[in-house]
């Protein structure tokens, strides 16, 4: 009997994971190696994988995984389409992309739930809503996440996007050119800018996409649609690990950014390091406050903005010749809902996070 990957992918569900206790290689056949694969440089949404790593949530699951730092979320879904990695993450816009493309990828765990897309301005600019950007010059990088829905935003904030002058900028001086207000504001993530120019001094508001309803989740988990056809059981462990991970930056922030910092000594040795990755933490955990995760438990992707985030994403920026993915397929809630935030835990969550919500109201 043939089988589909939709069917492969809604038919696995928990119970068949759970036949073995928690789906996991036994430790006394030794560890499995596995590959993973961030989508950028260490910073707050990928700060749970040395978490994951160090404090041993993948150990106890019988994996050994290596972590390595990407460039980007289009080329970390790239590399694991083609299998150079096991898993991965990447923006789940950009997950949607690519699948939208014809490349062979699966989410399989919802990493966070808002991708804080937006336009940073210093404090003190003059602009002070969407419709003072017109005249303006705005900064942008053509191959950051957020670019192609400029003129989506445009549309539902209500400014004219042909009154901007909008220029092209590499993402690497981003932020520099803002601060050298070389640009009156910037197109980005929330989660890049804000722990890069705030330890510095540099006082910043951030107008997000969220607000004129475009709404996108962050990060997702990903593997190739085969794995988790025919291993199942590694998919199920190497979630559940990441979200235990997750669970621990959100309840035991100090001790989280510790380990965070250890693992990445050129990051520790900075002079503004600590701020950065307390910054991008506490930004990071604030997107997973939310309801999918305290009704669902962590990794869990809501099917019906799953579905409106496809519509924009294959209209807005997949290009003329792709086709919206099947979001059934593409999205699995088959290893997600392990790990769940006691009411106490939420509410020590909420607490460690709030000094961070400052940034992005």
């Amino acid at each position: 009997m043939t089988i589909s990957r939709r069917n492969v992918v809604q038919g696995i569900g928990l119970a068949a994971i759970a036949s073995t206790g928690l789906a996991r290689p036994a430790l006394s056949q030794g560890m499995t190696k596995v590959t993973f694969t961030t989508s950028w440089i260490p910073e707050g949404p990928n700060l749970f994988a040395y978490v994951a790593r160090d404090k041993g949530f993948w150990k106890k699951h019988g994996l050994d995984v290596s972590v390595a730092r990407g460039s980007g979320s289009g080329a970390a879904a790239q590399a694991v389409s083609a299998g150079t990695f096991d898993f991965g993450m990447a923006a789940t816009p950009t997950a949607i992309v690519q699948a939208a493309r014809g490349l062979p990828i699966t989410c399989i765990g919802q990493i966070n739930y808002d991708a804080l897309m937006g336009i940073g301005v210093l404090a003190g600019s003059s602009i002070k809503t969407p419709k003072d950007l017109e005249g303006k010059k705005l900064g942008a990088s053509v191959t950051s996440g957020e670019y192609p829905f400029l003129p989506l935003y445009a549309q539902k904030s209500g400014f004219d996007m042909s009154k901007v002058n909008l220029l092209q900028i590499d993402g690497k001086v981003r932020e520099r050119s803002l601060i050298e207000k070389q640009v009156d504001a910037v197109s980005s993530f929330a989660t890049s800018t804000i722990p890069s120019l705030a330890p510095l001094g540099t006082d910043l508001r951030f107008m997000l996409f969220r607000d004129a309803g475009l709404e996108f989740y962050g990060q997702s988990l990903t593997t190739q649609p085969a794995r988790v056809e025919k291993d199942p059981k590694l998919c199920a462990a190497f979630v559940a690990g990441a979200m235990e991970a997750i669970k621990f930056t959100m309840t035991n922030f100090d001790e989280a950014v510790d380990i965070f910092l250890k693992a990445n000594s050129e990051v520790a040795i900075s002079s503004t390091g600590k701020a950065y990755s307390q910054i991008g933490l506490g930004l990071t955990n604030l997107t997973n406050l939310v309801p999918e995760v305290k009704e669902h438990g962590f990794g869990y992707a809501d099917p019906k903005k799953v579905s409106t985030m496809a519509d924009l994403v294959v209209q807005y920026a997949a290009g003329d010749k792709a086709q919206k993915p099947d979001t059934a397929a593409l999205f699995t809630n088959a290893f997600a809902g392990t790990v769940k935030l006691a009411p106490e835990e939420a509410k020590a969550a909420e607490t460690a996070a709030a000094p961070y919500r400052k940034y992005v109201v």
